[in-house]
């Protein structure tokens, strides 16, 4: 069903005179001149094709016209304020959905989650696996992603963009990195796993040796269980990201500073 259009600005103007009964004492609480008041009142009697004010000897007078819909608009307008209020609630709230991939929150997200909890008690969280899970379809806050930047979304790199080399022996292949050996080499790597986690493990487990997201190992602390390389730089990264109306939201600004303070 096609909605008619409101002329709310209008009709806001039109609630401030009929409140004073005054074009300038409605002027003054607006902000703008009695004239442009006059002009909004004109066009919505034009519109409605009514008369809403008459002047009479002891000033402005509301018509029976205006006098029937006024408690209706006034309500009206209390509805929009609810309605404001209820969508501003969700940036006041103080749950946050969150997508990361499984490895980096066990390693690296979970403790910082939890020291921001200690420091905000009221926080709740909602954790979803998976770092290309849809902000839509998931109803998401914010998502932490390896890649090479925030792409069409805001975001922030979580540390440097670096890896190391954990393990020794055949390559281990992951999803951040399939072909370890090269571009060139179309050699099959032995073992490949689901993620950079497995693959840390595996490295660990004497199966090989994995370039991993140099983040990851050092939440792991693995150099106590096997060798690990100098960190390298590379194209990619851990990137805290979300789409613009979320990043702009007082709750998700307050964690994006917690969580990059300390990376």
């Amino acid at each position: 069903m096609k909605r008619t259009h409101l002329p709310l600005n209008a009709l806001r103007v039109f609630d401030a005179a009929a409140r004073h009964l005054s074009f300038t004492r409605a002027a003054d609480e607006l902000a703008v001149t009695p004239a442009a008041v006059g002009q909004q009142i004109r066009a919505l009697e034009d519109a409605l094709g009514v008369v809403l004010f008459r002047r009479t000897s002891k000033g402005l007078e509301l018509t029976d016209e205006a006098n029937a819909g006024l408690a209706a608009l006034r309500t009206g307008f209390l509805h929009f304020e609810d309605a404001v209020r209820a969508m501003q609630a969700g940036q006041s709230s103080h749950v946050y959905t969150i997508a990361a991939p499984r490895d980096f929150f066990a390693a690296w997200l979970a403790p910082r989650l939890a020291e921001f909890r200690a420091a905000n008690p009221q926080a709740r969280y909602a954790l979803v696996d998976g770092e290309m899970t849809d902000f839509t379809e998931a109803n998401l806050d914010l998502a932490v992603r390896w890649t090479e930047g925030p792409g069409d979304l805001e975001g922030v790199a979580l540390g440097k963009p670096e890896r190391v080399i954990v393990g020794e022996g055949e390559w281990i292949g992951w999803p951040g990195d399939p072909a370890p050996g090269g571009e060139g080499d179309d050699q099959p790597v032995p073992i490949s796993v689901s993620d950079a986690g497995e693959a840390i493990a595996a490295a660990i487990a004497g199966l090989g040796k994995a370039r991993v997201p140099a983040l990851l190992a050092a939440g792991l602390d693995v150099s106590a269980a096997t060798a690990v390389s100098r960190a390298e730089p590379c194209r990619r990264s851990y990137w805290l990201v979300a789409p613009l109306p979320q990043w702009r939201q007082k709750k998700v600004r307050a964690l994006v500073e917690a969580l990059t303070g300390s990376a």
